[in-house]
């Protein structure tokens, strides 16, 4: 499995971005049970399929994640994840929509 990184600055997040290719990236809230129980179906897809994958706190990190949504002009929500490539938002979805199946199927798109 990949390790997963922690964006914690707009700097990271260009970086991460720009590195091109596809990738995820999760927005987590530390003190949601959604979000706890969306964490562990990314984490289980990440540990079948090796790809680069970043979180951002979302209460810790909120310039980061704030920009994420100024960014894309997608909607902040949380637990959220985005399926990058080559920069721009290939498939995102929020809550109990994120489980594993649906983050492999959209990887197949």
């Amino acid at each position: 499995m990949a390790d997963t990184v922690q964006l914690h600055s707009v700097e990271e997040l260009n970086q991460f971005i720009q590195a091109g290719g596809k990738r995820l990236l999760f927005k987590h809230s530390t003190i949601c049970p959604i979000s706890a129980t969306a964490y562990e179906e990314f984490q289980a897809f990440l540990r079948e399929q090796e790809m680069p994958a970043a979180v951002i706190l979302v209460r810790e990190d909120r310039p980061v994640s704030n920009e994420v949504a100024d960014r894309f002009q997608i909607k902040h929500e949380s637990p959220q994840i985005f399926l990058l490539e080559d920069g721009a938002v290939k498939w995102h979805t929020s809550h109990w929509k994120i489980t594993k199946d649906a983050i492999a199927e959209a990887m197949k798109e």
